[in-house]
């Protein structure tokens, strides 16, 4: 471990103490936060996907508000802005971007993928999106409308892809196996 990786954990630990003991937050608050963090993936936010798509109430609890669906799969949402979710359909394909920075829905999809955060994919979104798409092999028929959101630091977007056909019947864990991160970005479709 190097010096700068000690003093590091040291910081973190004295801002730690210094929070609990100006009781802005416990001991255990800190503990559910880091270990949300770590459970943070791209699967969980492919089971709230997969829920919406077989199960009707869910799918409006999560159009209407993100934030209580993913508390309702029990996802931590506490400290973090709210979420919305877009829904694609056959004549509008949503496609996220955080034209700042990196703002990513965190909670539900873990860490950013290396190119949600470049330069060059989120002036691409905003100038060609269809151009961009292909570059994902995601091909769109002209009739398509596409939707660019922009993700900011006061409210993060995902996407509730279309479900592919074919997948009648398939369970919930299933469905859930076929939904990729691009996909709740709106990069990619999931296939079967």
């Amino acid at each position: 471990m190097t010096l700068i990786e000690t003093d590091g954990e040291d910081l973190l630990a004295a801002i730690r103490k210094l929070l609990v003991a100006k009781n802005l937050v416990t001991e255990a608050e800190i503990a559910e936060r880091q270990q949300a963090t770590d459970n943070a993936s791209p699967g969980q936010g492919a089971k709230m996907v997969a829920r919406a798509w077989t199960d009707p109430a869910y799918k409006a609890l999560m159009l209407e508000d993100g934030t209580k669906a993913a508390e309702a799969m029990n996802i931590p949402m506490r400290g973090m802005p709210p979420l919305g979710v877009l829904e694609n359909s056959d004549e509008v394909h949503n496609l996220i971007v955080c034209t700042l920075c990196s703002c990513y829905p965190r909670a539900v999809l873990g860490y950013p993928p290396f190119w949600y955060k470049s330069a060059a994919y989120r002036s691409r979104a905003v100038r060609d999106p269809r151009g961009l798409l292909g570059e994902f092999r995601t091909t769109l028929p002209d009739t398509v409308k596409i939707h660019v959101v922009d993700s900011t630091a006061d409210y993060r977007w995902m996407v509730l892809p279309k479900r592919p056909a074919g997948t009648e019947g398939w369970s919930v864990e299933q469905l859930a196996a076929i939904v990729r991160e691009g996909d709740m970005v709106g990069v990619t479709v999931p296939s079967v």
